[in-house]
């Protein structure tokens, strides 16, 4: 493992890719060394910009900017962050598996399919990945206070929150957050949810979609949010909400330098910061 990570960053020219080349470019232990987009494909403005952000950040930045991800191996890059979307990270991730180049992916919209095959990409041979659908240090604890009151309360409910402009419904963190809520009630053999009594649907939709283990989530998409979970539990005379508010992309970068430093110890593929964590 090298004392010094070279670092790649796909989807470098989005909101959230911005960040990390930020957050990157200002870590003593890391090298922001190339920087992938397809806004870059021919190496204008939007390029030259980034670039003097970065080098404004860190001055020592040796980066190579562009559209291909060849210019990740010509970078000699040792991980690579992808935020972009799940069509292009299709494409991005198997790539980097097979060039030996490991990855910590932020990109929504994944599905079981997409992570079956990310499993067999990232099988621990040459690389490995950390794919975690929150970075937020809060969201991931957020989950784990879930766990521990799911089998204790006999209804749950989920509500995301996120800006206008997110493409995935519901988020993958309200996804996992109902996975790990039922899978918490399942090993505590807590016995399934009342069923839902709503019998007269006024408006389709309104009682949000079913995950698992009946779990309902609620999607908002509002101007002025960024990222919010808020998980409603109830019981017989009684309801405990659990609320996490990312109010800043910067909340995610220390999830994302900690996946950063740790995913070319952590063998194969690894789903969620909870292990990198401890929890």
């Amino acid at each position: 493992m090298n004392a010094v990570i070279r670092v790649g960053v796909v989807g470098g020219a989005g909101r959230m890719g911005r960040e990390v080349c930020a957050a990157v470019a200002e870590a003593p232990d890391l090298v922001l060394a190339a920087v992938v987009d397809p806004a870059f494909g021919t190496g204008g403005d939007g390029a030259a910009e980034l670039h003097g952000a970065a080098v404004a950040h860190a001055p020592h930045v040796e980066m190579l900017v562009g559209a291909q991800l060849e210019i990740l191996s010509d970078a000699d890059v040792d991980v690579v962050v992808d935020f972009s979307v799940a069509d292009a990270a299709r494409a991005t991730l198997p790539w980097c598996a097979a060039h030996g180049i490991h990855a910590v992916v932020g990109t929504t919209g994944l599905g079981p399919k997409d992570m079956a095959d990310l499993e067999r990409c990232f099988d621990g041979g040459r690389a490995n990945a950390v794919v975690a659908p929150n970075f937020a240090i809060g969201a991931v604890l957020l989950m784990r206070f879930c766990e521990l009151a799911a089998p204790h309360m006999e209804g749950a409910e989920v509500i995301e929150l996120h800006h206008e402009n997110k493409r995935d419904a519901p988020s993958g963190t309200a996804l996992r957050t109902a996975t790990r809520i039922a899978a918490a009630r399942e090993a505590a053999g807590a016995p399934p949810w009342p069923p839902d009594a709503t019998s007269d649907m006024v408006v389709e939709g309104a009682r949000g979609g079913a995950a698992e283990g009946g779990v309902r989530v609620h999607a908002l998409r509002l101007p002025g949010l960024v990222a919010h979970e808020e998980v409603v539990f109830g019981a017989l005379g009684q309801s405990l909400t659990i609320r996490h508010d990312s109010f800043d992309r910067r909340s995610f970068m220390p999830g994302v330098l900690l996946a950063v430093r740790e995913v070319q110890g952590r063998r194969g593929l690894t789903v969620g910061l909870e292990s990198l964590l401890g929890l």
